[in-house]
């Protein structure tokens, strides 16, 4: 016998529907930006076109879904058919993403048609999926009632909705990245949409469907359906996503840019907007006029918005995490504990917002489907607005702080598009007292005036900040501040110390570079050592400028015919031209250097040139996106970019790191280079940074040849020189060993791949580390002189071996 579900026993089935397709598609958002970084670059002009794809699919797919769709359709059997193509969508990508990027990487340039080239690959791999996502809440519209009350539970399902991305956020940054990869990750969400597509099948066959009446059979209010609800939708869209980028981008520099970070943050921005959607759908089917609430909802975001500004800015970095809690969870939980207090009562207040004007607006005898997905199109056009001006215009023109103010604006613009309207009546309700034209005078003026305030209650962020974000209570005091900027994708300082007058370089609240003697020392050996160990190097590719220093000792090599720099946020070039010249011996006027601005790997697997030198220096693997310059597949592309006999050095840290973290650094290092060597840039056996060199072929160093470059060229020996290096033998010391020294150490490490980054996690675990000593010692344990590497005379030899004796012991 067949039984038929009641409508009003579906609700719950379907919010855990919702619930797990919001699950789904976040991994599916964090996977599929994981891998298309990969192919377009990092760049902030390719994140902001992933940005722009992947809401414009939402956007058009809660648009038309009512064009393409009939009403006829039983609305939880198309429910579940769109789950279904999802997870075929899902599947398909993995497939085919790796042709595309192929396909991309023969036609990529730069300028206009690379944009156009980056756009096409995001529209082609997002379009489709995140269209069938975008038309998830319409499709569900229709299954509800066409009153009030049916407006209220859309509410509750699109909350559901966001509750489910927050567990999806937390499963993909937390455990299925950090433990396995993106083909897990993907895996699972494709098994979360077949199993709602399946109990959402079950549903529809289960239970009677037809289409509702043309009116609305209940409710305490008229249905507004008017341009304000409308326009005030799209702003909020705009203020809530904007708000998420710059404080995104202010935490990520306070908290340190861990790909933890990253993932607390959305979390909790999902997570509030998830609660406020709640919440606001339990209240909104009691409301007599919804606008008003709405209204209310945009008023209070004025001083929500300062309040986030000012504890992130001002309240936040006098509350480290206590010196106690040393554990990587405890800190975390901490940082979780930090971001919500700042954020969440916007966030609510944004995600309160949606199911007020859901039924502020009303069905008024529409398919609800059109209805919702105007208003989530609208809602979601805002938001691509807030990518465009506040990533490409306010931020870089105008700074974080400004760029608060310009959304607190907006907010209050919003506010009064919706208490000034006749039917919110808040100001009104005594026309006798107060007439109609003066309450509207006197609601503006009140916006204006909490918009004023606001505004002035947004601090400035200060110099240390920018300079040493998560660490500013610690070094900040010393220090004067020459240079501070907001740039395009990091912020960038200089300070100078007032006792010793070294400098420091800072990008995103870290320093990079600075004039001390061991930073000078790895800065100039990073370049030196290669252009001293190849017979006669004649072009140079440099990743990731910094203050310079690397790439100017290049300058100094009579045979160097070329250098190109490839640096992916501008500031960093124009602070390091004015304030390091002397250092980096004026590179950037030199006629053979050429600057290029984009994401180093992406700069690599588009070029056809090919290179004597590459080499690298990113900041610390733990910084998210930098572990993608440690991958096997990065170094396998280095390779078929290096001319014959060409050689690459990479920087590896060994302080705000764990061991396990070094392991996969130097591991698949030699996966791919297996004649590579470790080599230290500190004198004798301490540790503090080391630097990978490699070729294609082994590389045998020539000491006699070193030793002819020097005597032929003063200014660079006196360059080696600064930095406590006078012959070729003290060079040659700063080796550390090769593979089959370190084959001991090496065992088990993991593998960092493209499809897991597996770098990242572990170094984000430990960037409150200090084991730099410890690391080296346990990875140069059997270090010892080896006669493969060097071509030496009989008495070097016996000098370097009689010293790497006294030094490792070996």
């Amino acid at each position: 016998m067949c039984f038929v579900l009641k409508r009003s026993k579906l609700t719950l089935p379907l919010l855990l529907l919702f619930i797990g397709s919001g699950s789904a598609a976040l991994i599916y958002e964090v996977v599929w930006f994981h891998l298309l970084r990969f192919t377009i670059g990092s760049s902030q002009l390719s994140i902001g076109i992933l940005l722009i794809s992947f809401m414009g699919g939402m956007c058009l797919g809660s648009l038309l879904f009512h064009r393409f769709v009939s009403r006829r359709h039983h609305p939880l059997k198309v429910y579940a058919f769109i789950e279904l193509a999802i997870g075929v969508c899902g599947v398909l990508i993995l497939l085919l993403l790796p042709t595309v990027t192929k396909v991309y990487v023969s036609i990529a340039g730069y300028g206009v048609l690379n944009i156009i080239g980056r756009s096409m690959i995001c529209l082609v791999i997002l379009l489709p999926p995140t269209m069938l996502m975008g038309a998830t809440l319409p499709a569900i519209a229709r299954w509800l009632t066409a009153d009030t009350n049916g407006a209220a539970q859309l509410g509750l399902f699109y909350g559901g909705n966001i509750l489910g991305a927050v567990l999806g956020t937390v499963l993909a940054g937390f455990y299925l990245l950090r433990e396995f990869d993106v083909y897990i990750a993907s895996g699972v969400a494709i098994v979360i949409n077949l199993a709602v597509a399946t109990v959402g099948l079950l549903l529809g066959l289960r239970s009677e469907y037809s289409v509702a009446k043309d009116s609305i059979s209940s409710g305490k209010h008229q249905p507004v359906a008017s341009k304000p609800v409308m326009v005030a939708i799209a702003l909020s869209g705009f203020t809530a996503l904007g708000a998420q980028v710059i404080w995104t981008r202010l935490l990520s520099v306070l908290l340190g840019s861990t790909v933890y970070t990253f993932s607390i943050i959305l979390a909790v921005f999902l997570a509030g907007l998830g609660i406020g959607s709640v919440v606001g759908a339990k209240q909104a089917s009691r409301l007599r006029r919804p606008v008003v609430a709405f209204g209310l909802c945009q008023l209070l975001l004025l001083l929500a918005i300062a309040f986030a500004g000012y504890m992130i800015v001002s309240v936040r970095p006098h509350f480290p995490a206590p010196v106690t809690m040393t554990a990587w969870l405890d800190r975390t939980a901490w940082d979780v504990l930090r971001v919500a207090i700042a954020i969440l009562p916007a966030t609510i207040l944004w995600g309160a917002s949606f199911p007020f004007a859901v039924v502020a607006a009303g069905f008024g005898g529409r398919d609800p489907s059109q209805v919702v997905g105007k208003l989530y199109a609208l809602n979601t056009i805002g938001a691509i607005a807030a990518v465009l001006m506040v990533i490409a215009v306010l931020i870089p023109l105008t700074g974080t702080r400004v760029a608060q103010q310009v959304l607190i604006g907006v907010a209050g613009i919003s506010a009064i598009a919706l208490l000034v309207h006749p039917t919110s009546a808040w100001l009104q309700r005594n026309p006798q007292r107060l007439p109609i034209p003066a309450a509207t005078l006197v609601s503006v003026l009140t916006v204006i005036a909490i918009v004023s305030l606001s505004s002035i209650a947004v601090p400035k962020l200060s110099a240390g900040l920018v300079a040493y974000g998560r660490e500013e209570h610690r070094w900040n005091e010393p220090e004067e501040y020459m240079h501070v900027a907001e740039g395009v994708s990091a912020y960038v300082a200089v300070s100078r110390q007032k006792e010793t007058g070294y400098r420091n370089f800072h990008i995103g609240g870290k320093v990079v570079a600075s004039t001390f003697p061991e930073d000078m020392r790895l800065q100039r050996m990073l370049g030196h050592a290669p252009a001293l160990f190849h017979p006669n190097p004649k072009s140079v590719l440099i990743i990731g400028f910094g203050a310079g220093v690397t790439a100017g000792s290049f300058v100094l090599h009579d045979s160097i015919e070329r250098i190109v720099i490839v640096e992916i946020e501008p500031q960093v070039v124009s602070a390091a031209a004015r304030y390091f010249r002397e250092e980096n011996y004026n590179v950037l006027d030199d006629q053979r250097t050429e600057i290029i601005f984009d994401d180093g790997r992406h700069y690599l697997a588009t070029t056809k040139d090919k290179f004597d030198i590459i080499t690298a220096d990113p900041v610390n693997p733990w910084v998210k996106g930098a572990a993608a310059l440690y991958t096997k597949e990065y170094y396998e592309l280095s390779k078929k970019r290096l001319n014959q006999g060409g050689l690459l050095t990479q920087w590896v840290p060994l302080y705000e790191t764990n061991e396990s973290a070094v392991k996969s650094e130097v591991g698949t290092f030699f996966e791919s280079f297996p004649y590579g060597s470790v080599w230290n840039s500190q004198k004798g056996n301490r540790g503090y940074d080391v630097f990978l060199l490699a070729g294609n072929e082994r590389t045998i160093i020539d000491a006699s040849s070193i030793r002819e470059k020097l005597n032929n060229n003063q200014a660079l020996m006196k360059s080696l020189n600064d930095v406590e290096i006078h012959t070729e033998i003290d060079l040659l010391k700063s080796f550390s060993g090769q593979r089959f020294h370190l084959s001991g150490w090496l065992e088990n490490f993991e593998r960092n791949l493209d499809r897991n980054l597996r770098l990242e996690y572990l170094a984000g675990q430990a960037l409150d580390h200090r084991a730099e000593q410890n690391i080296y010692q346990a990875m140069t344990a059997n270090t010892a002189f080896t006669d493969q590497t060097f071509k030496l005379s009989e008495n070097e030899e016996e000098e370097l071996r009689s010293w790497f004796k006294r030094t490792y012991g070996n």
